[in-house]
């Protein structure tokens, strides 16, 4: 493979949201079993395959969309790097890669759960986004999943405490994520034929919506420190003192009409944010 078929590759693959996805499973993983062990090698492969096959498939569902789109246009397919066909074979081989690894590596359990995401990002939400503006709700779970299967990788449950509080700041934290890209591509995606929440919403009220689910990630986050097997006032400490610096951040943004909102540092701001919170989580069961 030459260096750009390589880079081409990549970029089907969505590299940067593929990684995260896997690094919220390596978190799963480690909240539950307090270690790092080989196992996570085989899960963070697992995993990433999965998330990538997954996001090449959407790139074939929404590529006549993508070409209409400044922001998407010069992905693989809409620029002619690859086919359509193209594209849905290396889907199918990430796919199929990601969940024989994780069946053999590590459980049915946690392949099961990949392949729900798989179905659930390519089958309801891909298509409902065309549908209903409020789509990223039930999309949202989609980022919420990935450190249920690493948790059940470890060996968890599903249904304990935890993992059902960290996965619903995961859920939470994806909506004001995604509508802040609506505030810097709305219109693209309008002119897509894609629904947005601009096109319902104005301009002036859609940052203080942000600003209310903001408020509801900032105390989802602080919930978790509750329900870890362990309570720690420094952690806690740790995470509120966090959160100030978050919904800070957005107070500006959401109250301030006289300053143009900055995409850049609120869309950075939240994306470290939900990695800094994960961070400590992971140090915490570590240490």
């Amino acid at each position: 493979m030459t260096n750009n078929s390589f880079s081409t590759v990549l970029k089907l693959m969505k590299l940067k949201v593929s990684v995260a996805v896997t690094f919220t499973a390596i978190a799963g993983y480690i909240i539950f079993s307090h270690q790092l062990s080989i196992d996570i090698l085989y899960l963070m492969v697992g995993v990433l395959l999965l998330a990538s096959g997954s996001s090449a498939l959407n790139q074939v569902q929404e590529s006549p969309y993508d070409a209409i789109m400044s922001r998407t246009c010069l992905r693989p397919i809409p620029s002619g790097l690859l086919s359509n066909k193209q594209a849905f074979i290396w889907s199918v081989l990430f796919i199929v890669s990601g969940s024989i690894i994780l069946y053999f590596a590590i459980g049915s359990t946690p392949m099961l759960l990949g392949l729900f995401n798989v179905l659930w990002y390519n089958g309801i939400y891909t298509p409902l986004k065309r549908i209903t503006a409020f789509a990223v709700v039930p999309g949202s779970l989609v980022g919420a999943v990935p450190v249920y299967i690493g948790w059940t990788a470890a060996g968890g449950s599903i249904s304990d405490t935890t993992i059902l509080f960290v996965g619903l700041f995961l859920f939470i934290w994806q909506v004001p994520h995604f509508w802040l890209l609506m505030l810097k591509y709305g219109d693209e995606y309008q002119q897509a034929g894609f629904k947005t929440i601009t096109n319902s919403i104005n301009a002036f009220t859609l940052p203080k919506i942000i600003f209310v689910w903001v408020l509801c990630t900032s105390f989802s986050s602080l919930i978790v420190p509750l329900f870890l097997e362990e309570l720690s006032l420094w952690f806690f400490l740790m995470v509120f003192s966090l959160n100030l610096i978050f919904i800070s951040l957005f107070v500006q943004m959401a109250f301030n009409s006289e300053k143009p909102i900055s995409f850049k540092r609120s869309f950075i701001g939240i994306n470290v944010y939900m990695m800094v919170f994960m961070l400590f989580l992971i140090a915490f069961h570590l240490i």
